[in-house]
């Protein structure tokens, strides 16, 4: 019979598995925990008290209220110093010499002198006061004596009663008898009173200068959300800013560093000032900190800017109101004024909003354009509102390409005389010779005599970035993109840029992501109008404005993706821009494709009718008679220099060196002779379409013969 052993003890051999007994182990209970000590828990009771958030409160709003009474006096007291005293002039004196304004020291000197010659003029007058004051008390007694008793004659004469003669100044008397009997009730509570109305005083101005530390004031003024511009508030940010040679300035002047600021001005949704640096300090140093600053004035990055104006040493910063950048702008004029036309020449497009909320136009005379920036930041419909204000001059032809191709541009069929849609190597060849066609129409008009008006032919691509990176080449081996001096595409835009300006042919072009392979510099330094959306960096904002206007404080690659979406950095004569500035920042106006359909409707009603081609003819072979009556389209009647252009767009190897001459002598041959109307010679829609039915019922006739 076996037994169970039970052992207190962990046995020192293990015994073999066949004749292992069942053990139970006993564990002792583990001792009872020690006591936590009386002072122990008496400490960490005052800590949790000390440290709650209702004890933090009340100590803040403690000190706080304390120390607005204490500031509160010796601001008062610094106030009463100052009247009295040259102290104020001498603290703008030593400021405008750490600025380096000795002008301005020379005219805060002679000031000064000013002052204490009038202080000393009124102080000699002090020892001639007393023997005035006597004088002054004795005339003023006796004249009241005689007006009291002769309004009592005035009175004994009305009543007849000759006591009334004294009756006025026994009324005075006993008006000054009860102000004496009022002056000792009164005089202990007013005693005892003041004291409290004067800490209130002294309580309620240094609450108005927050005049306390940041820990103690309140949480709303410590974060400073939302938080006024003053110039206390922009000194004290440029002061913390890390430009050793600026704290050192703005320390040695004082209270007086506001010295450095111009007025500040409400510009916008925000607030405008100059700020004159001191000597030794550069402009491109407070640039540099940008975030700092913006940080500083309780704002953050994107609404703060800052640019560098004529005068030297000076920045002028322009700060947004907390959030105000956030709120979406009004809608275009050009949707929600439905009788809105254009004039190219002399009218400016609706683009926008500046920051400071006025309207931003843009004038587009003359000038080649290009916009870039990241994908997805609203290019297209930027450069469309463009096309769609210029839409409305119907003076005004379209040759478009997007390399895009998911209907942008699709309410431009019936209004560009070209329009290519698509991605692919096939459209890049189709725009790439749509391009070279209007290099051969500016050609031809660089040709025509002297002193002869052309209408704008305006030259749109967008995306352009896929032409320039397109590997196709034609039979010859002659790249289409690239940016050497056989690429096909970027020689066709460098002659548009180099002579189009003249005869009213503009080159238009949307790119994306700029770098040197995708947007070769000198296409994009042949544009007069430059924009650019967000970027990532700076060299990339260089390649898209230019350095000048980058050193000018231009920052497209500050600006948020996503959340600025539709906000573009303008560099262009064509846009008014500040004083000084060498670029504006616009927020756009957003058009979405439902009202660019209605505006483009407007502008098609405008015309007599576009025919639009969507692919580059490249037949040698044609048909003049039924190309005339495609350019023509539905319209009754054009114009013979329009259809001539709309010729030398459709076919350019054709037609591109066609004059009056040769349209006249084939549509003389075929009977459809143009003719003039209102002045004008034009083409009828009619007779060309007769003399086709014509030609055709003559061609079936001799092949059934």
């Amino acid at each position: 019979m076996s037994e169970n052993v039970v052992h207190l003890h962990k046995p020192t051999v293990p015994p073999t598995p066949d004749t292992a007994p069942t053990v139970l182990t006993v564990v002792p209970d583990a001792p009872p925990a020690r006591s936590v000590p009386l002072w122990v828990r008496s400490g960490r009771a005052v800590k949790t008290a000390a440290t709650h958030e209702s004890t933090r409160a009340t100590v803040r709003a403690v000190a706080r209220h304390s120390l607005y009474t204490f500031n509160g006096g010796r601001i008062v007291a610094r106030r009463a110093w100052d009247g009295r005293t040259g102290s104020r002039y001498e603290r703008m004196i030593r400021a405008a010499e750490a600025a380096g304004n000795l002008e301005a020291a020379e005219e805060w000197e002679e000031r000064l002198q000013r002052f204490r010659a009038a202080r000393h003029h009124r102080r000699m007058d002090l020892l001639h006061s007393p023997v005035e004051a006597a004088k002054g008390v004795a005339v003023g007694a006796g004249m009241s004596i005689g007006v009291l008793v002769a309004l009592g004659v005035v009175m004994a004469l009305n009543t007849g009663h000759v006591g009334d003669v004294i009756t006025p100044l026994t009324a005075t008397i006993d008006f000054i008898a009860l102000l004496i009997r009022i002056v000792p009730v009164v005089w202990g509570p007013a005693l005892a009173i003041g004291p409290f109305l004067a800490l209130l005083a002294l309580w309620s101005v240094g609450r108005k200068q927050h005049a306390a530390p940041a820990w103690a004031l309140p949480a709303n003024v410590r974060n400073g959300e939302g938080e006024p511009i003053t110039p206390s508030i922009v000194v004290k940010a440029l002061r913390d800013l890390g430009v050793p040679a600026l704290a050192r300035a703005i320390k040695e002047m004082g209270d007086a560093g506001a010295s450095m600021l111009g007025p500040i001005r409400i510009a916008g949704c925000g607030v405008e000032v100059d700020v004159t640096l001191p000597s030794g300090v550069s402009t491109n140093e407070v640039q540099g900190k940008r975030r700092k600053l913006a940080e500083n004035l309780t704002r953050h990055e994107h609404e703060v800017f800052i640019t560098i104006p004529q005068a030297a040493r000076t920045v002028r910063l322009w700060v947004a109101d907390s959030g105000a950048l956030d709120e979406p702008i009004g809608p275009s004029p050009l949707v929600t004024d439905d009788t809105m036309t254009a004039d190219y020449a002399k009218g400016r497009a609706p683009w926008g909003q500046d920051l400071r909320g006025d309207a931003a136009a843009l004038s587009l005379y003359q000038r080649h354009l290009l916009i870039t920036g990241l994908s997805n930041q609203g290019k297209t419909v930027a450069l469309r509102s463009l096309a769609l204000w210029l839409a409305l001059d119907r003076s005004v032809q379209f040759l478009m390409g997007d390399l895009k191709g998911v209907g942008d541009w699709a309410m431009f069929d019936g209004l560009a005389t070209t329009l290519i849609q698509g991605p692919t190597d096939e459209h890049v060849i189709q725009v790439t010779e749509m391009v070279e066609g209007a290099v051969d129409e500016m050609n031809r008009r660089i040709q025509a005599p002297p002193g002869t008006v052309f209408p704008p032919l305006i030259v749109l691509v967008d995306e352009a970035q896929v032409a320039f990176m397109c590997p196709a080449k034609d039979e010859d081996k002659r790249p289409y993109g690239g940016s050497k001096a056989n690429s096909r595409y970027f020689m066709a835009v460098r002659k548009i840029h180099n002579q189009g300006r003249a005869v009213n042919v503009l080159m238009w072009q949307g790119t994306q992501d700029p770098t040197n392979e995708n947007l070769p510099k000198l296409v994009r330094e042949g544009a007069h109008t430059r924009a650019s959306l967000a970027l990532g960096t700076e060299s990339q904002a260089r390649m898209a404005l230019g350095d000048k206007a980058v050193d000018g404080g231009a920052a497209p690659n500050l600006l948020r993706p996503g959340l600025d979406r539709g906000t573009l950095v303008v560099a262009s004569d064509g846009i008014i821009i500040p004083a000084g500035q060498s670029s504006i920042t616009v927020r756009t106006h957003y058009i979405d494709d439902d009202a660019a359909e209605a505006i483009t409707d407007r502008a098609k009603a405008l015309r007599d009718g576009v025919t639009t081609l969507h692919a580059i003819e490249r037949e040698e072979e044609h048909d003049a008679l039924a190309d005339i009556a495609a350019v023509v389209g539905d319209a009754p009647r054009v114009r013979t220099k329009d259809v001539l252009a709309r010729l030398a767009t459709r076919n350019a190897d054709a037609y591109g060196g066609w004059s009056f001459i040769d349209l006249k002598r084939v549509l003389d041959d075929a009977d459809a002779e143009p003719y003039k109307s209102d002045g004008v010679m034009v083409v009828a829609r009619d007779r060309v379409a007769r003399a086709l039915a014509n030609r055709d019922r003559e061609g079936s006739a001799s092949a059934a013969g």
